[in-house]
């Protein structure tokens, strides 16, 4: 059960977390305080039935807090909006709180005037352009102090390492080096990159070819007389019986040479003889002007 007058004797006179004691007065820090004076009728602690009003991004709202709603804290304040017209906000207040104490509905309505008027500077004084005074912190002064530092001993290192290489140049050490344009040292590269694909390409023109060119010749010679039979008439065949007798003694003397030679020769030579065997022969016979005629055997 809430009772108003013990809550307020103990938060008086022994302990409060939101009362603040300076010189001037005895001050609340309660947020839902109406005065932000610490006394009993503007305490929100010690009244079951209080009402006040509070800013959200600029944007009113009136609380209201009754004594049904006690045994809910979830529940026990509740909100409504207030417009932004002064006039209409003073309307609803009077609607909202129409039983309440006077004097409490008076606080209310002077907690309005003064936030409508902190809220009017506001806008004021963000549409003003001012002058805006920006600290450094000292942890950057000294991150940018030491910064510094280095960066001088860096640049006096490299001033003494330039002078040093042009005391070396002078005396001759870093002879045969020239500072050449980046633009004639792209060119070399160029050169150079002709040069290997040029290399490249004379060692790709290098082949290797099997050395057989008589059976290429037989076999042109061959297709010749393939050509040379379709044409000419099957009756001079029988005419030359005796040229096939000396065909076959030049093969026998073909036969007696291959005993002699290499075996890799003798292989080769072994196929030639089996294409002569196989292939069928071809009598060719050519007519002159003159009445001359020459025999030919394939």
């Amino acid at each position: 059960m809430q009772h108003d007058e013990v809550i307020w004797q103990v938060i008086r006179h022994k302990h409060c977390s939101f009362m603040s004691k300076i010189t001037t007065g005895i001050f609340c820090r309660n947020p839902y305080n109406v005065t932000g004076i610490c006394n009993r009728s503007s305490c929100p602690l010690a009244n079951s039935r209080y009402a006040t009003i509070r800013d959200h991004d600029g944007v009113f709202y009136l609380y209201m807090k009754t004594i049904e709603r006690a045994h809910k804290p979830n529940d026990l304040w509740e909100r409504v909006k207030l417009p932004r017209n002064y006039e209409k906000a003073l309307e609803l207040i009077d609607k909202h709180l129409m039983y309440w104490p006077k004097l409490l509905v008076h606080k209310i309505k002077q907690r309005l005037t003064k936030m409508t008027q902190m809220r009017i500077r506001m806008r004021k004084l963000a549409l003003k352009t001012r002058e805006k005074i920006m600290t450094t912190p000292r942890k950057e002064k000294k991150r940018e102090a030491r910064r510094e530092e280095k960066a001088e001993k860096a640049a006096v290192l490299d001033k003494a390492i330039e002078k040093e290489l042009l005391a070396r140049l002078e005396n001759g050490i870093y002879d045969g080096i020239y500072n050449l344009p980046f633009n004639k040292f792209l060119q070399t590269l160029d050169t150079d990159d002709l040069q290997a694909e040029d290399e490249n390409e004379e060692e790709s023109e290098v082949e290797y070819v099997e050395g057989n060119f008589e059976l290429e010749e037989e076999d042109d010679i061959e297709d010749l007389g393939m050509k040379d039979y379709d044409i000419g008439n099957d009756e001079e065949v029988d005419d030359d019986d005796d040229d096939d007798d000396d065909e076959v003694n030049a093969v026998e003397e073909q036969r007696v040479r291959r005993k002699s030679k290499p075996a890799h020769e003798k292989s080769e030579k072994d196929e030639f003889g089996k294409k002569l065997k196989k292939r069928p022969r071809i009598h060719v016979e050519v007519e002159h002007e003159g009445g001359e005629r020459q025999k030919l055997t394939f």
